[in-house]
This record gives structure tokens, sequence and C-alpha cells, in this order.
């Protein structure tokens, strides 16, 4: 079976070692054809605790860690610089 992996971006870090990923899914409304945005949040192992909040990161589907989580960071694609 394949990886599932998704791009995302952070828009939590406030617990230790996970970070919150908001996953846009944009399609079109099956009669109307206006595009819809479904936006799922995901909780993702961050074990060097590198993200910061804005960052587009890439998650991969794992094996449970805890209740909730089941995805974990693999690259960070882009940081929004600090002002």
């Amino acid at each position: 079976m394949a990886v599932k992996e998704k791009v995302g971006q952070v828009v939590s870090t406030k617990m230790q070692k996970t970070v919150v990923v908001a996953v846009e899914n944009r399609s079109a409304h099956p009669k109307y054809g206006k595009i819809v945005v479904q936006t799922k949040r995901f909780k993702a192992h961050d074990g060097e605790e590198k993200c910061q909040e804005g960052d587009r990161v890439r998650i991969r589907e794992t094996r449970p860690l805890s209740r909730t989580k089941r995805w974990e960071v693999i690259e960070i694609l882009s940081t929004i610089s600090a002002q």
C-alpha cells in the first residue's frame, strides 16, 4: 500500500513535539462547478521542534503515535521569516 503524503500549513505549535497542520482540498462543486475549499487539520509529530507557525510542510502518514496523532513532518518546504 502506498504511503500517504500531504502538503499543508502549520497553524499551531503550542504542544511539545506536535504541530497542527491545515491541509486545503480544492475541488469543483459537482452541480454548480464553483471551486469549494475544504480544510482539514492534522496533528503531526515534529520531534526536533523545527516548525514554526506559517511554515509550509510535507507530512506522511505513520503508525498511531498518540490518540489523535497519526502523521509526521517529513520536510519543511518554506518558512516565514521573522520580522
